[in-house]
C-alpha cells in the first residue's frame, strides 16, 4: 500500500464542504470517486488536514491517501485530475512515508478571509463584499486583541465538555490591494466557524457598532453574540497546512494579489 500527500485547491461554492456526507456533494467524496475510477478499486484511505465548511474555499488543502499501485505521482496528479470537476485541482502530488498523517503531523495551519471593497460581477462567491467604507486599521486592531492563546469559546459552536475551545492564534496579518482586504490568520488549530466570527466581529468593531472592550469580553468569558456577526464562507480560504521543513515557505495567493 503505497501513501501519497496530495496538494489540493478548490473553490467550495458548489460544495457541502470537505468531509464525505451522505446525499450531498462534498470535496473529499468527488477526490474518492475519482480515486476509485483511476485506481479500480475500493480499497482507498483518503484523509484531510482540515475539513472546510460548505462554501468555504482551499488554496492548499492537503490530504494523504493510500491505495496499492505502481504508478508515480506525477502521473497519480495527472489521471485523478482528469476524472475531477474543474472547480477542483490536485496541485501536486509526491509519495510520503507511512508515518506521514495529514492531520496529526500538521504543525500550523493558516487562513486566508478576502473583502471586497466594490461589488463585483465576478466576485460573490469567492469574496465577501461589504457595502461600508472600512477602516482596516480599525479591523487590524481588533483582530490583533485575538492574538495570543485565548478561549474561543465564544467564537464557536464546539463543546468544550468535548473539545478544548483553547487556540493559540501565532499572527494575523492584514493586506490591502486596491478594493481587496486580504487578512491572514496564523494558529495552531482552528474551531468550527471560529475564523468567520472572527472576520465577523472585527467588522463590527470597525463599523463603530461594537467596542475593543466588548471583544476583550467575548475572550475572556462566553457569549452566543459573536454567532449573529458569523461572516459569509464565500471570502474564506484554508491557505496552508504547515508541515516539518515548510517555514520558509510562502503563503499561497488567490490570483497573486500579493
Amino acid at each position: 500500500m503505497a501513501r501519497f500527500k496530495l496538494l489540493i485547491e478548490y473553490e467550495g461554492t458548489r460544495y457541502s464542504g470537505w468531509q464525505v456526507q451522505q446525499n450531498a456533494r462534498t470535496i473529499m467524496g468527488e477526490i474518492l470517486k475519482a480515486s476509485y475510477d483511476v485506481f479500480q478499486t475500493n480499497d482507498i484511505e483518503l484523509y484531510g488536514a482540515g475539513r472546510t465548511d460548505a462554501g468555504v474555499h482551499a488554496l492548499g488543502q492537503v490530504a494523504h491517501l493510500d491505495v496499492q499501485t505502481m504508478l508515480a505521482p506525477h502521473v497519480v496528479q495527472m489521471k485523478i485530475n482528469d476524472k475531477l470537476p474543474a472547480d477542483i485541482s490536485i496541485i501536486s502530488v509526491e509519495k510520503v512515508a507511512k508515518s506521514f498523517h495529514a492531520r496529526h503531523s500538521a504543525l500550523y495551519r493558516s487562513y486566508t478571509y478576502i473583502i471586497s471593497q466594490r461589488r463585483s460581477a465576478f466576485g460573490k462567491t469567492i469574496t465577501w463584499w461589504v457595502k461600508d467604507r472600512l477602516n482596516t486599521e480599525a479591523i487590524d486592531e481588533a483582530l490583533q486583541l485575538m492574538v495570543g492563546m485565548h478561549d474561543f469559546r465564544s467564537f464557536t459552536n464546539d463543546d468544550p465538555k468535548e473539545k478544548s475551545t483553547k487556540v493559540l492564534i501565532e499572527d494575523i496579518n492584514l493586506h490591502v490591494v486596491d478594493n481587496v482586504i486580504m487578512i491572514d490568520i496564523h494558529g495552531s488549530h482552528f474551531l468550527w466557524n471560529q475564523v468567520r466570527r472572527m472576520i465577523g466581529v472585527a467588522v463590527e468593531v470597525c463599523r463603530g457598532k461594537m467596542t475593543k472592550a466588548t471583544v476583550e469580553r467575548f475572550l475572556s468569558s462566553y457569549s452566543h453574540d459573536p454567532a449573529q456577526f458569523t461572516a459569509p464562507p464565500s471570502g474564506l480560504y484554508l491557505a496552508k497546512i504547515w508541515y516539518e521543513g515548510d517555514e520558509n515557505q510562502p503563503l499561497p495567493r488567490f490570483l497573486n494579489l500579493v
